[in-house]
């Protein structure tokens, strides 16, 4: 058993999956968000989509690093998180403005004060009014605040995010083929967009990350970020503290600046590619929970996935590597491992691609591509070995 199970969690979701097997998938079951038909307007033209997603156990870093540091901007790059994570899904099927956001916010009171809940909703509507100016727009609807104390050790940050789209807009996944490319967007660096260095992390395995990384001091002065019924060889296991200092892109940065590196929207480089490039994209990925195994998911049946060409992972995954000893098998599963948006497109327009993501900064390329196949297939060419999921 690896020690993400141990703790409690799964990279793959598969009781989850199992639950919900049941459902409606929506009029698209291939694409990334589900998608039904205009009820709210009985448009044939149109669909509605509702999205839920959060920061995760990542609300336990920035309380680690605030409870350790004193800073409570860290609060803002969670409300960020919670937004990116609906967002960049949605842009997964075509959708970029006119959005809908309402927040859920579960706090503990007792360690929680009410200064931390102001960082997360005044850094809600700082983010939103960044991306106005990149012409996404996001109307901030409020939402629920909830003190429950018997339910949350600390706080979880959570969101809902809506929007009716035009159905001739959308990407359903259903062009992607055999022949097309893979183009590949990083999550880390700093984009024009961005103040300061993004390591990549975004908000999808940051339990491992916290326990691999950090040292059991932390589980002994605050019992309240961890679940203490865990076998205590899977807690607080790593070598680090948040306030050491680690070479990153060109400059030193702390650990737990790395671990809360806020996700990385792509909202305004997206806008760009589907506003006047809409027909070159013929699928859309956001490797978030399952990370580079993430399309298995979405890809046609009868293809085979090959990633040869993944840049190298950025320094925070080599950290966790080094730190977990967990193989390349485990972290691929885990991880974005720094490439968190996949584009599949042409040969032909995957330059086009290329250069508009690197206009905002945001490093792109080609990462792998699409083959017919017998059965459905992901190969990952790692340092190790070949990876076959």
């Amino acid at each position: 058993m690896s020690l993400y199970s141990k703790r409690g969690v799964s990279a793959q979701k598969e009781e989850i999956h199992e639950a919900t097997r049941s459902l409606d998938k929506g009029i698209y079951p291939k694409a990334f968000c589900k998608i039904y038909k205009d009820v709210l307007c009985g448009d044939e033209d149109w669909v509605n989509v509702m999205h839920a997603d959060g920061a995760g156990t990542k609300s336990i870093l920035a309380y680690l690093y605030w409870k350790e540091t004193g800073d409570i901007s860290v609060w803002k790059g969670i409300a960020q998180d919670a937004i990116v994570m609906n967002l960049d899904d949605l842009l997964c099927v075509g959708i970029y403005d006119k959005l809908l956001f309402s927040s859920t916010i579960d706090r503990n009171k007792n360690v929680i004060p009410a200064e931390v809940l102001e960082a997360i909703i005044t850094g809600s509507q700082e983010f939103f009014d960044m991306l106005k100016k990149s012409g996404v727009t996001i109307t901030y609807m409020g939402g629920e605040t909830a003190d429950v104390g018997d339910l949350v050790r600390t706080i979880a940050v959570n969101g809902t995010m809506t929007a009716r789209w035009p159905r001739s807009k959308l990407v359903t996944n259903e062009k992607i083929k055999p022949g097309d490319v893979i183009v590949g967007l990083a999550g880390y660096g700093q984009s024009n967009y961005e103040k300061e260095y993004n390591s990549g992390i975004a908000s999808n395995g940051l339990t491992s990350a916290r326990h691999d990384l950090l040292h059991k001091t932390y589980g002994a002065r605050f019992h309240e970020s961890y679940d203490t019924s865990l076998d205590e060889h899977v807690v607080y296991i790593g070598p680090h503290r948040m306030t050491d200092e680690i070479e990153s892109g060109t400059q030193k940065s702390e650990i737990g600046k790395l671990l809360l590196s806020p996700t990385r929207t792509f909202a305004p480089v997206m806008k760009e590619f589907l506003e006047n490039h809409f027909e070159a994209i013929h699928g859309l990925i956001h490797c978030s929970g399952g990370g580079q195994t993430k399309c298995l998911k979405y890809i046609p049946e009868n293809t085979r996935v090959v990633k040869d060409n993944l840049p190298q992972p950025p320094v925070i995954f080599q950290l966790i590597q080094q730190a977990s000893k967990a193989d390349d098998r485990e972290m691929y599963q885990v991880f974005n491992m720094g490439t968190r948006l996949e584009i599949y497109t042409t040969e032909k327009d995957a330059d086009k691609i290329i250069s508009i993501a690197k206009s905002f900064a945001v490093e792109a390329q080609i990462i792998g591509r699409v083959e017919e196949a017998g059965k459905k297939e992901l190969v990952i060419k790692a340092r190790s070995c070949d990876l076959v999921y």
